[in-house]
């Protein structure tokens, strides 16, 4: 047979006229590999012909090595007059991991070239394969062609072509092919969904996927045809290109509409995603999103403009058409280890931008304070954190959203006035700790201090949405605070936990500008100053008592009381008339205060610095908790609070103005595993009525999942009584098919805001819903105004692998 001829070592297992050829096979290997790997995130022709048995990686125990050879089979010819080398019959040549398979191997030792023919296999040292009946790779593995391939790769995706082409380094491509991440077989030879193109080509120097007469079927049938497209290459960390569009068929303000993003490479740390949104009834809309990564940070921007009228429900345009804009960017950057800094800057011209145009994520938290729905915060900060310190200086403005009634004609839509919101800065907060305990505890020392300024008055006899206050200057004011906390804790006899604890704060406040209708006649504005010094000194107690079971569980009692006594409660007094007598008592963050289980234990209940709540008096209580070792069981802890004298300094709402609180309760069970059940409530001392209490029910089975809430209160911290009810869930009525539902009811407006009502599809490759939406909404529940209610018909259909595009038809 002759010498071998490649260098290298080689193993052999001896069979009848078998011997051994080494590299040049093997790299013939590795060249379709290559090819292989070109094709393989885009196509398949031929699915059901992919073996279904998953192939299986040569072991690396084979002793080979990674410049070891291995080949074997039937039949070894060797040819010297035509230079050429052919092995027939069961060929497996093996080689860093990887196994070639086929009926016959032909290598020409003159030109380099490698062809393959019959039940061609190419394993990967992953588990991956492919598959064809003739393949043939060149001696540099430039180019090369395979025949009626397909392949089995990660995440379940076969693909497949009549014939695969690597032209060159660059340029590879797929003929008449197929790709599908479902389950193919000889009994289901359809897949649930899959995308056939004339043409997939492969261009690795520009990192670009173009498709030729794509076709995306779902069961078989045509769903979308795509001529001509291109996007990035999926194997490509970065590419500039056209990603996925939205595309919404009918709206009834906005008529079709269809959004198409192209992402454009900057650099290799910045990029920007340009996304046209172009509609039937109304003009263009544009939206931008740059983005830049620095060494030490981070850099976001979206924004948006277009130049058009107003517009209503129905499409229809009037008034005067100036340009609309919006713009969220917001920034992070370290310092250094300890020093941070960042920003969010986010406006809109127009109050309805966002819901006219359905532009999503907005609302979300981009600095150290968190947005609320329908409000755009901007903040500038910066903060050092240490081991035992924390100081941040920051300023934030507040832009209001929300629609909060109707114009005097009543025509029109009336928005918070954002001018009432304060401008917040600076905002200075500092904390920190010594190292070594000081008397036997811990020590905290923290400053605050803010200044609050409002272009217009918030207050007034009307609402202020009217404009009966609006051009007026709102309260201005700064304050200072001071704060040493010190705490410690001891055991004491059979596990009598006793914690004493002291608090000392002064506050200074300069306030100017109150304005009510007294104040105003009496042009009463001037600045005025107020100190006060705050202290609280108690004894915290607890006496856990455990109890095992026999069935493995465990109970737990747990007495708990907490002992207080210091300096009267305290607000803010504001004189409001010349001759002193008229006052008012300023609080601007303390007023959501909520009295319940999280705070029943806290010396000053007050979640802010404006109001105190002071005094002598005894918080007492007591948990219960049962635990089983299946995670079955329950708590519940019941409180209330006694103090020596009534306290009108305190919100009635919240029952902590009487000398006997309100009682609080919390429970939560779990009766079976997957059901816990929970409930908040605070009952009137006397009557034991609820005044207020959050309730609810998650569930989660096989067949599916729910979770409903339910809050009541009597009388919240806008003065209105709140009754709302929600539920959601999805219900697995076959392995595939599923109910989904939605519901959101104000049960004081007797209005449901928003009910949904949806069916799904879902398998191994694909999820399909179908939603019916109406929200109906009211401007205020003081008001009662309602505006015209929205009916929405969505399609989402979510394909593995691509990600999901959305379909939605509006009403």
């Amino acid at each position: 047979m002759g010498e071998s001829l490649l260098p290298g070592s080689f193993m052999t297992e001896q069979r009848p006229s078998t011997s051994s050829a080494g590299r040049a096979l093997l790299l013939g290997g590795g060249a379709w590999l290559a090819l292989a790997c070109a094709g393989a995130a885009h196509a398949q022709t031929s699915l059901a012909s992919i073996p279904q048995v998953p192939a299986v990686p040569a072991p690396p125990s084979d002793g080979l090595g990674d410049d070891g050879y291995y080949l074997e089979s039937d039949l070894l010819i060797r040819d010297d007059q035509a230079q050429k080398m052919t092995a027939r019959g069961s060929v497996e040549a093996r080689y860093q991991g990887r196994t070639l398979r086929a009926d016959e191997v032909v290598y020409d030792t003159k030109t380099g070239t490698v062809v393959a023919n019959g039940h061609v296999q190419l394993i990967n040292t992953d588990g991956t394969a492919e598959f064809a009946d003739h393949l043939e790779v060149d001696e540099d593995m430039k180019a090369g062609f395979a025949r009626n391939f397909s392949a089995r790769l990660g995440q379940n995706v076969k693909v497949a072509a009549a014939t695969a082409v690597r032209r060159n380094a660059n340029i590879q491509e797929l003929n008449s092919a197929i790709y599908t991440p479902c389950e193919v077989c000889a009994e289901k030879p359809t897949p649930t969904w899959s995308v056939q193109a004339d043409r997939i080509v492969q261009d690795k120097k520009r990192q670009l996927i173009y498709y030729k007469n794509a076709v995306i079927r779902v069961w078989g049938a045509p769903l979308l045809y795509m001529p001509l497209f291109w996007h990035p290459d999926p194997q490509a960390k970065r590419s500039s290109g056209f990603l996925a569009p939205k595309i919404t068929p009918y709206s009834k303000s906005r008529g079709l509409s269809y959004e198409q993003p192209y992402l454009y490479l900057i650099s290799p740390s910045s990029d920007v995603v340009i996304t046209p949104q172009i509609n039937t009834k109304v003009n263009p809309f544009l939206n931008v999103n740059y983005r830049k990564r620095f060494y030490s940070g981070m850099l976001e921007a979206r924004g948006g403009v277009t130049y058009d009228k107003d517009f209503d429900i129905h499409g229809d345009r009037f008034g005067k058409a100036t340009s609309r804009s919006y713009i969220l960017a917001n920034g992070k950057f370290d310092i250094d280890e300890k020093w941070k800094w960042g920003f969010s800057a986010e406006r809109a011209s127009d109050a309805l931008i966002f819901d006219r145009y359905k532009i999503t994520d907005v609302y979300q938290q981009r600095g150290l304070f968190t947005s609320d729905d329908h409000r755009l915060v901007s903040q500038l900060y910066a903060t050092r954190q240490a081991q035992r310190s924390w100081f941040s200086v920051s300023a934030v403005s507040v832009q209001g959203l929300r629609v909060v009634g109707t114009s005097e004609s009543g025509t029109a839509n009336a928005f918070e006035n954002s001018g009432a919101f304060p401008l917040i800065g600076p905002l200075i907060e500092t904390r920190w700790e010594p190292d070594s305990p000081v008397l036997g505890g811990r020590l905290r020392l923290q400053g605050t201090g803010v200044m609050l300024n409002r272009s217009e008055s918030q207050y007034g006899e009307a609402p202020y949405y009217l404009g009966a206050y609006k051009g007026q200057d709102g309260v201005d004011s700064s304050r200072a605070s001071v704060k040493a906390d010190w705490r410690t804790s001891t055991i004491v006899g059979n596990g009598l936990k006793v914690s004493p604890f002291a608090q000392a704060r002064a506050d200074a406040y300069s306030i100017k500008t109150y304005l009510t209708a007294a104040a105003a006649a009496l042009g009463d504005d001037d600045k005025q100053t107020y100190t006060r010094s705050l202290g609280v000194a108690g004894v915290d107690f607890s006496l856990p008592l455990y109890k095992a079971l026999s069935n493995g569980g465990s109970v737990v009692l747990e007495p708990l009381a907490q002992v207080a006594a210091g300096s009267e409660s305290s607000r803010v007094p504001v004189v409001v008339a010349r001759d002193g007598t008229k006052t008012y008592l300023y609080n601007e963050d303390s007023a959501t205060l909520e009295f319940d289980e999280t705070n029943l234990f806290q010396a000053n209940k007050s979640p802010g610095f404006d109001l105190y709540e002071g005094g002598q008096r005894l918080n007492v209580g007591g948990r219960a908790t049962y635990a089983l070792p299946d995670g079955r069981g329950g708590s519940i802890l019941v409180g209330r609070s006694f103090r020596t004298k009534f306290d009108p300094l305190l919100p009635v709402r919240t029952g902590l103005q009487s000398k006997s609180s309100d009682w609080i309760v919390s429970a939560t069970v779990t009766p079976i595993r997957g059901v816990t059940a929970f409930a908040r409530t605070r009952l009137d001392s006397d009557t034991q009525e609820i005044q207020r209490i959050e309730t609810g029910i998650d569930a989660y089975t096989q067949r599916g999942w729910a979770t409903i809430r339910y809050l009541k209160d009597e009388l919240d911290a806008n003065g209105n009584q709140q009754e709302n009810f929600e539920a959601r869930g999805e219900l697995k009525l076959t392995k595939k098919w599923a109910l989904t539902a939605f519901g959101q009811r104000d049960m004081v407006a007797d209005v449901w805001r928003r009910r949904d009502l949806g069916v799904a599809y879902t398998d191994d490759c694909i999820r399909i819903d179908v939603i019916y939406q109406q929200e109906d909404r009211y401007a205020s529940t003081a008001t009662g105004i309602r505006l015209q209610p929205d009916r929405t018909i969505s399609f989402r259909l979510t394909l593995a692998t691509l990600g999901d595009t959305g379909y939605s038809s509006s009403k």
